[in-house]
This record gives C-alpha cells, sequence and structure tokens, in this order.
C-alpha cells in the first residue's frame, strides 16, 4: 500500500516535525498517533484502556488493543502556547461507558521530545473499574526497509551496586516473525519491562529505546516512583511501544472511578532523532529533563560534596571522627559536609527498627549535635545530614503514637518489611510529624542539604478502604512528591539528594523535584565506572552523584583513578582524607580544583558515549560531554575487575575511537587529570577519531578537547607510539 493510500481520509490533527510525527483522525472518529506515511492499520490507538468488563479485542500479555481504546473517537482539540512550550490537548470519548480521556502533548519548537499524559474522567452513569491506562502509545516503527529485522532494542537492567546496565539486542530476537498471513493474527505477546514494588528501578530503569541502521532512534522515560511498564511489539509489519504507570496484572493497581471523578496517568517522555544514535537521543532527553524539572540553583552551582559514609564512617559518625574529616574535607575543598547514617543512633540494639524520630544521639555528640554542624559552617561549607523519612521502625516510640492510618496497610495488618513500617504522607498525621521534622533540623539547626534515603521495597502498596494496594502506592508516591515541593517553598535554600540504597529509586518523578540522583553504594572503586559512565542515562550529569573515595592505604593510581571517575558528574567526596599524607590530600585538592574549572559547562552539555554505552565487564570505557565551548572525554582501562590482567604490550594499553561531531577541527588535547598522567594522546582530525594511550591498567584520564578551526590533519599531546 502506497503511503498516500494508507493515509487515505485521515486527518491530521496535531503534528511535530522535529519528531517526525502526527496524529491522525479517520472518518469514523478513531485517532491514532504515528510517523507521517505508515500504514493506518499498523498504529494503535491514542489512549488504550483496560476496566473490569471491558478488557482486550485479542487476549494476550498486551496492554494494546484494548475494547475501551478501540471505541475511543475524536471530541475535539486545542493548542496553548505558553513562553516556548506547546501543550495540545486532543479529547476523545467511548459512546458505550461514558468515560473520556484528556491526551496531553508538550512539546517546544525545534525540539525532539514529546512529554504526554492521559486525564480519564467518567461522564457515564455507572462506575469504571480502571485496570490500566497508557499514557503514550505509538505505532508504525519501522526500519528503512520497511519492518522490524533492522531494528535494535535497549533497556537497562538495574540493581544493588549495579545500576544502569544498558542492554541491546536485535528485536527480532524477542519479537519474532509469525507469519501473520497465514494466522490472521498478531502474536499475543511483546517485549516488556516493568517496575516491582515501591522501588521504582530495583529491576530496569523506566527508560528504553529502539534504534535503525540509519542511526534513528526512539527513546521513551516513564516518570513515576510507584509502579510503571512499557511494552514494544509487532502488528502490522511494524513496531509499536506503549507506556503506562502501574496496573492491576504487575502492581496490584485498580482504580474505581465513579460517576464525574476523574483520574490521571503518570507523565511519559518520548524522544524521536533522525540521526546520530542513542547519543542524539540521549543528548534530547537531557534537555527535555532539564527543561521539566523545578528550578533550583544547585542546578548551576554544583557545589563539592563530602559525605562521611562510603568506605568511611559507614553509619557510624561521632564527634571526635567528624571534626578532623570536617577540616579536610574544608581543606580539599569540598563545599558541603554530609553526616550520613548513625547521627540518631543511642540505641543498645542498633538503629536500623529504631527510627523515626530523628533526635541526634547524645552518645556520640557529648557536645550536641550542632558542635559539629557549626563546624562545617565555620569552615564554609554546607551542614547536611543523612534522613529516610518515609519509614519508621517497628521499635520506635512512633509506631505506638502515630495512628495506625498513617502508615501502610494490606488486609487490615500494618505492613512491616526488614524491621520498618513505612508511613502513607497522605495522611495529615505522617505529613506533620515529618514537616515538624525538616523544620527543626533546617530551621533550627541550620542544615541545607538532606540526603533522603529509601532502603526497603514495601511490596505493592496499601489498601486504605476499598482501594487497592497499587493505587494506595500511586496516592502515598504523589503525596511524597507535593512534600518534597512544600519543603522547598518553606526554605527555598534547601537542597535534596534522591537516594534509594544508591539508585533503586532513580525516576524522573523524584528527579523533578529533588536536585541530586545517588547512583550507587558500590564500594569498589574498579566496579563502578560502568554505573558512573552509564548514569548520565539516568540523570542529567549535573544530578547524578558518583563517588570518589581515596583513601590513606590506596596507591597514586588508585587515588587517581576514584577521583577522575567522578569529575564529569556530581562529585560525592568520601575517604578518611584527615589521615592522608601531604601529597595524596594534594591529589585530591587538585582533582577539585579541576572540576571546579570545569563545572560551569556541565549544566549545558550533553553525554555521549565515544565506545558504545558500557558492559559490565568492559575492560575500556569512555563517556563523554559534549559542552558549549569544550568536549570533556573521562577514559578508563580496567584489568583487575574485568579478568584482562594478563593482557600486555601497546595494543592492550592503547585505545581509537570516535568523536564524530568534532571531525574536521583542529585540535589540542588536553589531560585535565591526573596532572602527572603518562597518557599518551592523539587526535586524527580528518577521521575524527582520538587516540589515546593509558600504560597501565586500572587506570583513569580525564580529557578536554577544544575545538579550533576545520582541519584536514591531526594534533598530537604526545603522539602514542
Amino acid at each position: 500500500m502506497s503511503a498516500v493510500a494508507a493515509t487515505a481520509g485521515r486527518t491530521p490533527v496535531w503534528s511535530h516535525p522535529e519528531l517526525g510525527l502526527h496524529v491522525l483522525v479517520d472518518p469514523a472518529g478513531a485517532v491514532r498517533l504515528g510517523a507521517p506515511g505508515q500504514d493506518w492499520t499498523s498504529l494503535v490507538p491514542l489512549v488504550e484502556v483496560t476496566a473490569t468488563g471491558h478488557g482486550r479485542l485479542w487476549s494476550g500479555e498486551r496492554f494494546v488493543e484494548t475494547a475501551i481504546g478501540d471505541r475511543m473517537v475524536y471530541r475535539d482539540h486545542d493548542t496553548v502556547l505558553c513562553d516556548d512550550r506547546a501543550v495540545t490537548t486532543i479529547r476523545l470519548t467511548d459512546p458505550v461507558c461514558g468515560l473520556s480521556a484528556e491526551a496531553t502533548l508538550q512539546t517546544r519548537a525545534g525540539a525532539g521530545f514529546l512529554r504526554a499524559r492521559v486525564r480519564l474522567v467518567n461522564e457515564g452513569d455507572a462506575p469504571v473499574r480502571l485496570e490500566s491506562v497508557s499514557t503514550l502509545t505509538l505505532g508504525g516503527i519501522a526500519d528503512a526497509g520497511g519492518g522490524l529485522d533492522g531494528l535494535t532494542l535497549h533497556w537497562a537492567d538495574n540493581d544493588w551496586l549495579a545500576e544502569c546496565r544498558w542492554r541491546a539486542a536485535a528485536l527480532r530476537e524477542h519479537v519474532v516473525p509469525l507469519s501473520r498471513r497465514a494466522h490472521g493474527h498478531e502474536g499475543r505477546g511483546c517485549f516488556e519491562r516493568s517496575s516491582q514494588g515501591s522501588w521504582s528501578t530495583g529491576r530496569h530503569l523506566p527508560v528504553g529505546a529502539l534504534t535503525d541502521r540509519r542511526g534513528s532512534a526512539w527513546l521513551w522515560q516513564i516518570e513515576s516512583s510507584a509502579g510503571w511498564r512499557f511494552e514494544t511489539g509487532e502488528r502490522e509489519g511494524a513496531a509499536y511501544v506503549a507506556l503506562f504507570g502501574p496496573d492491576d496484572a504487575h502492581h496490584q493497581w485498580r482504580h474505581l472511578l465513579a460517576p464525574g471523578e476523574e483520574f490521571s496517568t503518570v507523565p511519559a517522555v518520548l524522544v524521536r532523532t533522525a540521526s546520530g544514535g542513542l547519543d542524539a537521543a540521549f543528548g534530547e532527553l537531557t534537555d527535555c529533563r532539564r527543561a521539566m524539572r523545578r528550578d533550583h540553583p544547585d542546578h548551576r552551582t554544583l557545589p563539592v560534596i563530602y559525605n562521611d559514609y562510603m568506605n568511611t564512617l559507614m553509619g557510624d559518625p561521632t564527634t571526635e571522627k567528624l571534626l578532623p574529616l570536617v577540616e579536610a574535607a574544608a581543606t580539599a575543598g569540598a563545599e558541603v559536609f554530609v553526616v550520613d547514617a548513625g547521627w540518631y543512633d543511642d540505641d543498645a540494639q542498633g538503629w536500623w527498627d529504631a527510627v523515626g524520630a530523628w533526635e541526634a544521639a547524645p552518645g556520640r555528640f557529648p557536645g550536641g549535635i550542632r558542635e559539629v554542624l557549626e563546624a562545617i559552617a565555620r569552615h564554609g561549607m554546607t551542614p547536611g545530614l543523612w534522613l529516610e523519612p518515609e519509614v519508621v521502625g517497628v521499635r520506635s516510640p512512633l509506631a505506638r503514637t502515630l495512628p495506625s492510618e498513617a502508615f501502610f496497610r494490606r488486609g487490615g495488618l500494618r505492613v512491616a518489611e526488614h524491621g520498618r513500617h513505612h508511613l502513607d504522607l497522605r495522611h495529615p498525621a505522617a505529613r506533620a510529624h515529618l514537616d515538624g521534622v525538616v523544620d527543626r533540623l533546617v530551621g533550627d539547626w541550620g542544615v541545607g542539604y538532606l540526603k533522603l534515603d529509601y532502603n526497603v521495597n514495601i511490596g505493592p502498596g496499601t489498601e486504605n478502604g476499598p482501594e487497592s494496594a497499587g493505587a494506595g502506592l500511586l496516592g502515598h508516591h504523589r503525596a511524597h512528591l507535593d512534600w518534597m515541593s512544600g519543603l522547598f517553598d518553606r526554605h527555598p535554600g534547601l537542597t535534596l539528594e534522591n537516594c534509594g540504597s544508591g539508585g533503586l529509586r532513580m525516576d524522573y518523578a523524584q528527579l523533578s523535584v529533588a536536585q541530586i540522583q545517588s547512583t550507587s553504594d558500590q564500594q569498589d572503586l574498579l566496579r563502578y565506572p560502568p554505573i558512573a559512565a552509564a548514569a548520565c542515562t539516568a540523570a542529567t550529569p549535573e544530578q547524578a552523584a558518583v563517588w570518589a573515595y581515596p583513601q590513606p592505604h590506596h596507591t597514586p593510581d588508585e587515588i587517581d583513578f576514584t577521583l577522575t571517575g567522578a569529575l564529569l558528574s556530581r562529585v560525592h567526596l568520601s575517604g578518611f582524607l584527615d589521615r592522608m599524607s601531604h601529597g595524596q590530600l594534594e591529589a585530591v585538592r587538585s582533582a577539585i580544583r579541576v572540576y571546579k574549572d570545569i563545572r560551569s559547562q556541565i549544566p549545558r552539555a550533553r553525554p555521549f558515549w565515544p565506545l558504545g554505552l558500557p558492559g559490565w565487564g568492559d575492560a575500556w570505557i569512555a563517556h563523554g560531554l559534549r559542552g558549549e565551548r569544550s568536549t570533556f572525554v573521562t577514559l578508563w582501562r580496567r584489568e583487575t575487575a574485568t579478568g584482562h590482567a594478563d593482557a600486555a604490550g601497546a595494543d592492550a594499553a592503547r585505545r581509537t575511537f570516535p568523536v564524530p561531531h568534532l571531525r574536521g577541527t583542529r585540535l589540542t588535547p588536553v589531560v585535565l587529570h591526573p596532572a602527572a598522567s603518562d597518557a599518551a594522546v592523539r587526535w586524527d582530525g580528518e577521521a575524527g577519531e582520538l587516540t589515546v594511550v593509558l600504560p597501565r591498567g586500572d587506570t583513569a584520564v580525564l580529557l578536554r578537547l577544544d575545538a579550533a578551526a576545520p582541519t584536514g590533519g591531526s594534533r598530537d599531546r604526545p603522539s602514542p607510539r
């Protein structure tokens, strides 16, 4: 069928040239989103809904081809312009059950991203029991040859200590050809990824992509801490993508929508780039993340943070241990000092299952914790504290004094997980308790930075009366975001770090409000590089906190290695700096000076990966930032952690990789860190390739590439042999 025939009789009601997308309405009122020229039958309804009594037209694992989605017809649409943004609302209605939908598509002129959400209203006479609602659906994705054979699927596995592990496979490995012509139907399955429980990224990132052989990319992101799922599969010879928040099958989410009531989905983002592959797509997504989050000075100033936890005090702070670290951190160049877990612990049985009141432990701070906080301030640093606000230990007095309704419950019983109960921030007593805690820490104690941790997966959620557990989790999640926003309304100078046992709640629902994201609890400096390099797929570089934990017992290479890996993100310094020699501390100071010299470029830079997204066992890993004035590249050579320790010779120490956006330019490669690096660097401008030699394994280097003028030649510093 020709492109003209494929779209004949369908009226476009919305289009976006940069995305190469439009919304079409057919004569019967059906509405679809897709690329121009695609066969109408390969597209999927703009809004897909399953509800009790209204399932799917073709039963299986897919959440598309729903009865309500198929019945939804166009009502009207409008576009509102606000600054540089255009917000289009397309309204649909189901004449059978009276459900209406408003699909909101938000774009920006010249941008390659689309942010969407759906609002449902029950305009009928009877309740509708929702079981899944799509935020965004898209069909008609095909390779240059017009099918799925040239499409590559990308997704990221996530786990504690092993975050942001990107995988790639031919889409046909997961969505196999089934001979639709012989059977008259597509398959019943699809490729899907979803969250489980309250750790939104405990298994996977809520991000995925399809790319083709021409370098085109479709990249998506779901913004939810309370359940999400995406699926992709085949429909009429092309691929489709459908993005969802929580649903009944995966998250025990059901929502009873009475007549006159409404429900809004979690937001999602779609990126489309015509060339440049994943690098270009993540560049667009980085721009979108910056545009959608709550503005805060931290996004521009990027102060250096010292945190006493990682490989250092490990939850055992005292005045005696902290004061020397405070002085050493200030000497090293830190601008924020965070007292991490344990500052409230005076319990003989341990603090884990007794937390909740968040009062300083007298036994740890004989002169009071303010002695430490004031010392931090005297050294010119912002005082910070660790807090796990959503939990109350089962042995805490608050577990008995707060009302039962202030906690997560299922089946009428209070939920307990790993010695903790979970607060429901929809309850006024729970919110009043946490407001009082933060107002005391910030308003009375002078704390300017809070690290908000989250160390339990509480399961599907909470049942408040007849609501489902998943609906309760979504309700708490939205109340939690509102609570965080309220903190900034009262304390505009406060900075919040989002942490979930490292990176287990690393989603842009949280990061649209919090300024900084913990990327991992990984304590092995040789295991951190693949996490640090891929962190910008989950967070903007200025929000991605990467640990740098040099120690007095480290070799010079180890000190440089751990410091170098953090310099293109947010430096989270740790380690026993107070026990270091003068030379060791000067190595730390040198790295921090480099960071302060370049950090003004980070908030506007786009990430890229010259060697591709890293594999967990890769010996060579590269991560770059493409700034307005300079391009920066961090390169790691690992041997001990990857089983490449026996590699020897010049070839093992050399790596050549492309930097396509600088092809044809004259460059002077500069080694920024380590200052005494013996790395050799050569730039081939004609080929657009950089060759780097790192003579020893388990070393790293940060490079700056400043473009000068078009050229066909090369520049060396010094030339690798």
